[in-house]
């Protein structure tokens, strides 16, 4: 082709570019590093190494509003110094719990490395298999953080996130170092937790009577929290459940007699892919579907076919 064509077919191709509108890239807020998630019983796990050491399976949770948990068996592993002593709090607001902390120098996730990480230590009780720790939003206040649950990944990315009138980008709160959206429930509208820790979709018992259900309770399992032991039930809504534009068709939902909120857990985000950035308090939501199904656990316990093997610990307080 002549050197003057070739000029012109390109100076062609630039001005056809030119006039299309930029599309950004998923990660166009700067350069992300990412790593697997392991999904166990709905839940979102990552390979962490600690003062280069590992890798140990950890627990994402963004409804925990430290930076981590350490299992007393791995704090005791790496000989771990101990700090201090942590109160932790459940949202019941009965009581707390003093349990020993750590400091960890250094703490790998995703290729990115935290230092001078403060950690709880702390039985986990996660029966998920193996776990050694927990790693709580707040770890991730400097960066966008993704959980992609449809591809299994986790992304740090630096950069913030841009409203956009709530097609999918949302505001939430966090009063408490947890991020709180607003779900409606038919017409009604409440607050609830964003919590990957957590299992599926649960209400407050204080508005289970304001609601309408297609089947009839059933008793799932023995539940505690750091302050409370109670009976969890659940059942079939009558309505549907809308999280910004994803709507949850009649969703199963647990009632909990625990919590003043609702808390929007790991089983319900397996379809979606959710960016936070603490900064601006603002997360994205990204899915294929806008209509989603959310049934009951399968793993779930029915109280009246397998008994509680294990006493409760009789300093929790019963609620319910």
């Amino acid at each position: 082709m002549p050197r003057e064509l070739r000029r012109n077919v390109v100076l062609i191709l630039a001005g056809l570019l030119a006039s299309f509108p930029f599309v950004p890239n998923a990660h166009a807020e700067g350069s992300a590093h990412s790593s697997r998630l392991e999904i166990i019983q709905d839940k979102p796990f990552v390979m962490v190494m600690v003062n280069g050491k590992g890798p140990f399976r950890f627990l994402i949770d963004t409804g925990t509003a430290g930076e981590a948990f350490i299992s007393k068996e791995l704090a005791a592993q790496l000989a771990l110094p101990q700090s201090g002593h942590i109160t932790l709090h459940d949202p019941s607001g009965l009581g707390g719990q003093k349990v020993p902390s750590v400091v960890v120098d250094s703490l790998q996730v995703a290729g990115v490395e935290f230092n001078g990480v403060k950690a709880a230590v702390l039985n986990l009780g996660i029966g998920n298999g193996a776990c050694q720790g927990l790693l709580g939003f707040a770890l991730f206040r400097n960066y966008l953080v993704t959980l992609d649950y449809p591809n299994r990944r986790i992304a740090l990315t630096p950069g913030d996130l841009k409203p956009d009138g709530d097609r999918s980008v949302l505001p939430f709160r966090m009063p408490e170092g947890v991020p709180i959206v607003t779900l409606s429930i038919g017409n009604m509208r409440i607050d609830a937790q964003l919590d990957s820790g957590g299992s599926g979709l649960s209400v407050p018992l204080r508005i289970a009577s304001q609601l309408k259900f297609l089947s009839r309770f059933d008793s799932l399992s023995n539940a505690h929290t750091l302050s409370t032991r109670f009976v969890l039930i659940g059942a079939k809504l009558a309505v549907n459940v809308n999280l910004g534009p994803y709507t949850f068709k009649r969703p199963f939902v647990e009632i909990n007699p625990a919590f003043p909120l609702a808390n929007f857990g790991s089983s319900p985000m397996q379809g979606l892919v959710l960016t936070f950035d603490q900064k601006n308090r603002l997360v994205r939501i990204n899915g294929a579907q806008k209509t989603l199904h959310l049934s009951a656990p399968p793993d779930t316990m029915r109280l009246q076919n397998a008994p509680d093997l294990a006493p409760a610990d009789p300093s929790l307080v019963p609620v319910g």
